[in-house]
C-alpha cells in the first residue's frame, strides 16, 4: 500500500504564533513531530506542508522534505489536498494521512493503525478514538467526542458528551457506559479528500465548529478505530511544560 503522511504546519495562529518552530526539549515541535511520523511503518514519504518559508527552510534544514501551500486554507485537510494535487498526478497514493503538527510526541503506531484501516476496500476516510475514563474529559468542552456503529463508522462527533445518558447523575455517567474521546488524526483516499475539499460548511459544522461534521452530513462514512495511546497536543504555550524534562 502506497500510503503518504503529511504534516500540515502554518505559522499564524490565534493563541500560539510560530507554534511549529517552538523549542520542546532541544528540538522544534515541527521536527518532532516528523522524526516520530518517520517510525511509521507503513508511510512511504513525509511531508511538511506550510504557508511560511521560516518553517520550510527549518524543515529542509534538518533534512526533512517540506512544500509551500497557500496562506488561505481554512483547515489541514484543504492543505493536504493541495500537496496531493501538486506533486502526485500519474503515481497517486492509496492513502493520504493527515497528521497533526501539535502533537510532537505522537505515538507512530497510530499512524500505522490508521493506514491499515484501507486494507478494507470500502473505508473513505479514517480516524481514532480513545475511551474516556475521566469525567473532567467527558464534560471538557474541548474535547472532542465520538459515538460509532456496531461496524466501527462514526454516527457523529460533539463537544458534548455522548451519548446522553437520561436520568442519572452526570457525576455517575463515566461508571454507566462507555464514552470515547476523538484522536485529531484523519487518513483519506485521495478521491476523497477532492471531493470533502470541495464541500461547501456545513449546518452542524458550524454549529459544533468541527469540520468532520461537514463529511458526515453530506454522506461520507468516517471509519473509527480505537487506540489505547493518548493523545497529547500543544495549543498554547504553557502547553509546552507538560513535556519538560
Amino acid at each position: 500500500m502506497f500510503a503518504i503522511g503529511i504534516i500540515p504546519a502554518r505559522y499564524a495562529s490565534s493563541r500560539f504564533p510560530g507554534k511549529p518552530l517552538a523549542i520542546i526539549n532541544g528540538k522544534s515541535m515541527i521536527q518532532r513531530v516528523y522524526e516520530q511520523s518517520m517510525k511509521s511503518e507503513m508511510l512511504s514519504e513525509i511531508i511538511v506542508a506550510t504557508d511560511d518559508n521560516s518553517i520550510k527552510n527549518h524543515v529542509t534544514k534538518f533534512k526533512g522534505k517540506a512544500i509551500m501551500t497557500s496562506e488561505f486554507h481554512k483547515s489541514g485537510t484543504e492543505r493536504c489536498n493541495e500537496v496531493v494535487k501538486m506533486l502526485y498526478g500519474t503515481n497517486m497514493p492509496d492513502v493520504v494521512v493527515n497528521i497533526q503538527g501539535d502533537e510532537p510526541y505522537i505515538n507512530p503506531s497510530q499512524i500505522d493503525k490508521i493506514v491499515s484501516c484501507f486494507e478494507n476496500q470500502n473505508v473513505q476516510i479514517a480516524t481514532l478514538a480513545k475511551e474516556i475514563i475521566s469525567t473532567e474529559v467527558l464534560f471538557n468542552p474541548n474535547v472532542v467526542k465520538v459515538v460509532f456503529g456496531k461496524d466501527k463508522k462514526a454516527i457523529y462527533f460533539s463537544r458534548s458528551p455522548i451519548p446522553y445518558l437520561r436520568g442519572k447523575e452526570s457525576t455517575d455517567w463515566i461508571n454507566e457506559t462507555e464514552f470515547y474521546k476523538h484522536i485529531g488524526i484523519y487518513a483519506y483516499r485521495p478521491n476523497i479528500l477532492k471531493s470533502i475539499c470541495e464541500l461547501n460548511p456545513s449546518k452542524l459544522e458550524k454549529a459544533e465548529s468541527l469540520e468532520q461534521l461537514r463529511w458526515l452530513e453530506n454522506g461520507y462514512s468516517i471509519q473509527v478505530e480505537i487506540t489505547d495511546f493518548e493523545s497529547y497536543s500543544v495549543d498554547i504555550p504553557e502547553d509546552i511544560l507538560k513535556f519538560k524534562g
